[in-house]
């Protein structure tokens, strides 16, 4: 099978991926991670296994051992370290939403209700058009990060 992501460390890459290895003060993926990329390298210090190979001795998966080559080579030495960061999703509620909320919280509840619930909270603030949708668990956190006591 062709390799189309050839790894390649030079000396420094090699040295800083050793010196990790052998602190073993990283994450088990980090190490595992930094083990493929040492075990894969086919420059001229390096041992150049084969992806099977790899994937046997550090009982890992040959797509594990694929993907780790393909980062190092697209998004260098760091992304192929690091867990990807999940894409940061905006905020459902702005500053005037939250505020509509947080006064809606601290009014009085329902008639027939001693207190807000979560569900009504998001069903009155759908109801008065401040938003369009919003779940119970939005409606939570943003409660929560206002340390707002709600008795």
């Amino acid at each position: 099978m062709l390799k189309h992501y050839l790894v390649r460390l030079d000396d420094a890459e090699r040295t800083f991926l050793t010196d990790l290895i052998s602190t073993g003060k990283a994450a088990a993926r980090t190490l595992i991670h930094a083990r493929v990329l040492l075990k894969a390298d086919v420059g001229p210090d390096g041992p150049g296994w084969t992806d099977a190979s790899i994937a046997e001795a550090l009982e890992i998966s040959l797509r594990t051992v694929a993907r780790v080559r393909e980062t190092l080579v697209l998004a260098g030495l760091d992304a192929a370290l690091s867990r990807r960061q999940p894409p940061a999703r905006p905020h459902k509620l702005d500053g005037a939403a939250e505020a509509h909320l947080i006064a809606l919280a601290c009014s009085a509840p329902p008639v027939g209700r001693t207190r807000w619930s979560m569900r009504l909270l998001a069903n009155k603030l759908v109801e008065m058009e401040v938003i369009e949708a919003i779940g119970q668990e939005t409606v939570r956190t943003t409660l929560k990060k206002t340390n707002l006591n709600r008795g």
